[in-house]
């Protein structure tokens, strides 16, 4: 499979030029050599596929030979990650990436180790965008997600449009019995609590605001690993894979 690079914007005309990191990253780290072919997407829908013609360390350019306009997929997928210890939010957020999530909103539940302050949550949205971009790279997305503002519980039950699914080990009804309709485009928001789980309030508020509190399976997963599992059995649901 060819590699797969990003940058800001798609030029007019027939070649594309990467450069600064995104240069050195395909020429020094990847050994990209002229001949090669490669796909390069601008992360919003463009998705161009050409040969290298060129390749140092600061620049590396590219003949595109095609190019296709990918559709923004609908509805979206979100995932509200609540901020958990450790790196167990920062792998949420990356297997969510590679499995097709469009949106990852920082979450400061209750019962959250990790506190982000206002300085530190500006660090911590960089962050997981970096790491979105090099997950969205490997997992060749023409569609790079968003990592939006943190938000508190009251701004997620407000948050207006959307579907709230609050994933949670004690709820009646499965993920995979819950009735989708073709027609209905409305954001489905995957709520995830941190590890102590989502507190009692939060369930409440989220779906007295019209939330569906809905579970897995049988056994209770890590933060880490609720939110792709979930992605996992909507993109079958909804007929992405």
């Amino acid at each position: 499979m060819a590699l797969h690079f990003l940058v800001e914007s798609v030029p007019d005309g027939d070649r594309v030029e990467l450069t600064g990191a995104e240069a050195h990253h395909a020429a020094v780290v990847r050994r990209v050599r002229p001949g090669e072919e490669v796909t390069v997407g601008d992360g919003r829908g463009v998705w161009l596929t050409g040969l290298v013609e060129e390749a140092a360390s600061g620049r590396v350019a590219i003949r595109i030979d095609a190019r296709v306009d990918v559709a923004a997929p609908s509805p979206r997928l979100v995932l509200v990650q609540a901020l958990a210890k450790g790196d167990r939010d920062e792998l949420a957020v990356q297997a969510a990436t590679e499995l097709g999530v469009d949106e990852i909103v920082p979450w400061q539940a209750a019962r959250s180790i990790s506190r982000w302050s206002a300085e530190k949550a500006a660090k911590g949205v960089a962050r997981w965008g970096t790491i979105v971009r090099e997950a969205a790279k490997q997992a060749h997305r023409a569609w790079v997600p968003t990592v939006s503002a943190p938000v508190t519980t009251a701004q997620l039950a407000a948050r207006a449009g959307a579907r709230l699914l609050v994933l949670e080990p004690t709820a009646s009804l499965p993920l995979s019995a819950l009735t989708l309709e073709h027609a209905d485009t409305r954001d489905l928001v995957l709520v995830v609590g941190p590890e102590g789980g989502i507190a009692p309030e939060e369930i409440a508020a989220l779906t007295d605001a019209g939330g569906e509190a809905v579970r897995l399976g049988a056994t209770v997963l890590r933060t880490s690993t609720a939110g792709p599992a979930a992605l996992a059995l909507l993109n079958a649901r909804l007929g992405r894979w």
